[in-house]
This record gives C-alpha cells, structure tokens and sequence, in this order.
C-alpha cells in the first residue's frame, strides 16, 4: 500500500479460520483504510500459537476487520469500539449476518470508553485514523488502567515514518511494513521469553 487511501468502499475479505473467504460491507468513508489481506495475513501467522480462546479488543474497529479474523482464528471472544455511528452500525450488521459468537460492539469514543471499568484483554489492536494522532495517549490508556493483561498482545499499524512513544512495559515481537504502512506486534511484560 503506497499511501492510505482517503476514501474507502466495498469489501474486506476475511482470510483464513472458520470464516475465511467471507466478505464484510464496508461504507465510504473518510480515512478509512482498513488492513491489507497480506498484512492481516502476517499478522496471524505471528499469532497462531497464542490465539485460541484470547479475549480480543479491537479499539478504533472500523470495519472490524481485525477483530473479526481474530474470531474466525480460534479467539473467544472480541470488544469492537468505534465512534462512528454508521461504521458501527455496519459492523454489527456484518457480525450478525456471519452469526458471529462472543462480539461485542461499543459505539463510542475510545478514549472515552477506555475510561470506563477496565478489563484485561489478550490482545489489543491499535490502529487509528492516521491522521488523528491517537496511538500514544490510548497505549497510555490502555496500559495506566490495565485494559492489556500480563502477557497480552498489542498490535499497532502506524505510518511508516511515525516514532511512537509507547508503554515500556510493551516489549517488542515483530514488525513489518506494507508501502508507507509500519505494522508492530508488542508483548507486555509478564510474558515467558519467546524464542
């Protein structure tokens, strides 16, 4: 991806798991860019072995694309917040149609959400409107409050260029780029050394 397309519309398709092959609506929208097949496809592969039964957040959701495929992998369960009122309405509609079990859609702020009774997640994506600047103050959030438990995995897609200031309990995993697309996966402190 060379650079994140202003607009967004059509299909995501989920890539692998018990829904793979299943296409999601996805309105038109400013700034939306939801992730590339090869880059969720990635993603997942770095997570396989940790992913069954994992309770999942998908914090700016979008078209829930992330959280979904996490669903379709073997994951228990997974909280969609997004603010926008239509995207939100499409990914409520897009789960139901797939009768998708153990999601949960919040329409709602993040930063306000994320203020509210915290439980700990697994697995954490955190991949904001590029534009909006959000990725430390939410990795702040989500680790001052205790929404990632010892262990958990925080997924971050950022621009290429971006130097992100965040939590250093969150240890790096791995990384990858996709054009002008950096894609990192962190594990909090607490966990067994990986090898």
């Amino acid at each position: 991806m060379r650079n994140p397309p202003s607009k967004s519309a059509g299909a995501v398709r989920i890539v692998a798991g018990r829904l793979r092959g299943s296409r999601l609506a996805v309105p038109e929208r400013e700034g939306l860019r939801p992730t590339p097949d090869r880059v969720r496809e990635t993603l997942f592969n770095w997570l396989m072995p940790y992913l069954p039964g994992m309770r999942c957040l998908d914090l700016y959701a979008g078209t829930g694309a992330l959280g979904i495929e996490a669903l379709s992998r073997g994951a228990d369960a997974c909280t969609f917040v997004e603010r926008d009122r239509e995207l939100a309405r499409a990914l409520a509609d897009n789960l139901a149609r797939l009768r998708v079990p153990g999601a949960e859609v919040a329409n709602a702020d993040a930063a306000g959400w994320l203020a509210g009774p915290a439980r700990p997640f697994d697995l954490v994506f955190l991949d904001p409107p590029f534009d909006a600047n959000l990725w430390q103050g939410a990795a702040a959030l989500l680790e001052s409050r205790g929404w990632l438990a010892d262990g958990g995995f925080a997924y971050v897609e950022s621009p290429r260029e971006a130097r992100l200031e965040l939590p250093p309990a969150w240890a790096p995993h791995r990384e990858g780029f996709a054009g002008a697309v950096r894609y990192a996966l962190y594990r909090r402190s607490g966990a067994v050394p990986l090898s």
